[in-house]
């Protein structure tokens, strides 16, 4: 009888430390759903419904057709290229250069805090103020670009207003602000290296180029694919540069496919066919996400 008793209290204080626990997470669990997953509820709803901003109400049922509708869009479907093409461009720029920064740093031993300290200024900036200050610096006519430009004998660029720039531009501004995320992670990664094999491999006369391609990009395969994988879900949601500095434009060179949504919803005023774009963007994004968990769960 006491025996049974002695065993069963530490299923007790099992017990009751779960519940302690619940208790704790219930206020946070409670703001995640009324944040995040009550939108999310929402918008896929309204995408089953004919709902717009002039006409607003669950009136008339469609089921996936504004999925359908969406999926059919030439103006939606470019958008999803050109936001491909971003995300490859800015994910491969930003790697290269990420990679080759971090390499340096990562052999340097002066001044690494005021490098770390100067790498993370663009970082730390809201990108709605790096917009507004790059679009500033890029006016054609009384930017500071121009004007360097100028003074060595080069004729002004219409930086965003020219088809056949905007899009680059924007890369550009995205490549300034966001290469130290990769910096940052691709050097945790390269300082977290053992340094046995290295040893090993001068001992055996093997050149630095060797040494990076049989041992440093091996070992670092498992943070390259993550700092890969979570680059490339951030860049498939920039909105905010194409905002302040294109609205999309010139014509829909630089249309992503967030900024597509916006419009779909609040200048088209079609809710529910913008709520379905929302749907697919999701679904990429999930899949994205599912993959990099996949990835995580592999390197662990």
């Amino acid at each position: 009888m006491t025996t049974s008793v002695v065993n069963n209290a530490p299923n007790r204080i099992h017990v009751h430390d779960r519940r302690f626990g619940w208790l704790l997470t219930m206020p946070g669990l409670a703001l995640l759903l009324l944040v995040i997953a009550f939108p999310v509820l929402w918008a896929l709803f309204t995408s089953l419904f004919e709902y717009t901003l002039i006409n607003p109400g669950f009136h008339t049922y469609v089921g996936a057709g504004n999925y359908a509708k969406a999926l059919g869009d030439p103006e939606f479907l470019h958008s999803i290229r050109v936001t491909a093409m971003f995300v490859v461009a800015v994910v491969v720029l930003e790697f290269a250069l990420g990679f080759l920064i971090a390499l340096m740093l990562n052999d340097t031993e002066r001044g690494k805090d005021l490098y770390y300290a100067i790498l993370l200024c663009p970082l730390l900036m809201n990108p709605v103020v790096v917009g507004l200050i790059w679009r500033m610096f890029l006016h054609p006519s009384l930017g500071i670009v121009n004007y360097l430009l100028g003074r060595i004998g080069i004729p002004p660029v219409n930086w965003l207003g020219d088809v056949d720039v905007a899009f680059w531009t924007i890369v550009m501004v995205d490549i300034w602000h966001q290469v130290s995320f990769m910096i940052v992670l691709l050097l945790a990664g390269l300082a977290a290296l053992p340094r046995e094999p290295y040893e090993a491999a001068r001992v055996d006369g093997a050149s630095s180029l060797q040494c990076f391609w049989h041992i440093t990009l091996p070992l670092m395969r498992p943070v390259i694919v993550v700092t890969l994988l979570i680059r490339m879900i951030f860049a498939v949601k920039t909105y905010d540069l194409v905002y302040i500095m294109t609205r999309g434009g010139p014509g829909v060179a630089t249309d992503f496919i967030s900024y597509f949504i916006y419009r779909s919803a609040f200048v088209g005023l079609d809710l529910g066919e913008a709520s379905a774009m929302s749907g697919i963007l999701l679904v990429i994004v999930l899949a994205m996400t599912a993959y990099l968990h996949r990835s995580m769960r592999a390197i662990s």
